[in-house]
């Protein structure tokens, strides 16, 4: 554990629990005490043996993660947790969180998702730990993990993310390189979950993003048709609602045929009038 020697202030809430911290990231206490332990945290211990972490080190391992300022917008109350302006919007954004902290396979996920799934927002995390704090905040309704991540590995983080009292009905895609024989040691976590063997991913993955998140971008499309403003004239006045086309062009079709029926009486009626030639 990093210990620290520096006096501590116990009224300025320089300090914090193991508790405390895991509120603040939407992480199980465990995490965060093995966070104390890799030395990501500085920490002291109570004579009852009891962490204490220090504010100063909570703020700079959350403005270093990729994870954001959640866990600093905890310690003020919650402000700038969405900045001001800036509210959520009544239409759901489908969210893919993706922790994989290797740059290659997160440039192609990201590639794949931008061209075949435009209305999906997509959050990347590199190592498990920020990928635990970025679940507590975002609340994916899909995560896509690599099996094998520094620090802890893929089976850990999955049997976490599974515990987690925010996890509900959110979906799961695991990544890996290991073959079949290979992932034997991490059976009892990918039990019922969708694996794909990166070698595949570009012809495997799209499909299962399909089928985890088709029907949240299906009511997206529908909210998203039901809440869309009037389009605005070029004055900035609503513009009047235009008529329906189908009647109109029924109605044209209708006169042309009239039109084209009068032209045939007429051509009939000049050949009866004309003066046939003399017999004989």
């Amino acid at each position: 554990m990093n210990n620290t020697n520096n006096p501590i202030d116990m009224s300025s809430g320089a300090y914090f629990t193991t508790l405390e911290v895991a509120k603040m990231l939407g992480m199980a206490v465990r995490s965060v005490q093995l966070m104390v332990d890799r030395g990501d945290l500085q920490a002291w211990k109570t004579p009852g043996g009891h962490r204490r972490i220090t504010r100063d080190s909570l703020e700079r391992w959350v403005k270093g993660s990729r994870a954001g300022v959640t866990g600093v917008a905890a310690m003020h109350g919650g402000a700038g947790l969405r900045p001001s302006g800036r509210r959520r919007h009544s239409v759901h954004v489908p969210r893919i969180l993706l922790i994989e902290d290797s740059a290659h396979f997160q440039n192609l996920v990201s590639t794949l998702i931008r061209q075949r799934f435009e209305d999906i927002e997509l959050h990347v995390s590199s190592d498990a730990i920020a990928g635990l704090v970025s679940f507590g905040h975002l609340q994916p309704d899909l995560i896509i993990v690599d099996i094998l991540l520094p620090g802890m590995d893929g089976a850990t983080l999955i049997s976490g993310l599974r515990s987690h009292a925010l996890f509900g009905n959110c979906k799961l895609i695991v990544l890996t390189a290991l073959d079949a024989p290979q992932r034997e040691p991490y059976a009892h976590a990918l039990h019922e979950v969708a694996v794909v063997h990166k070698p595949r991913l570009v012809q495997d993955l799209p499909p299962l993003i399909e089928a985890a998140m088709g029907h949240l971008l299906a009511d997206r499309s529908a909210e998203a048709s039901a809440v869309s403003p009037p389009a605005s004239a070029a004055g900035g006045a609503a513009a009047a609602p235009t008529p329906a086309k189908a009647p109109a062009k029924a109605a044209k079709a209708a006169k042309a045929a009239r039109a084209a029926k009068a032209s045939t009486k007429a051509k009939a009626v000049a050949t009866e009038r004309r003066p046939q030639p003399a017999k004989g």
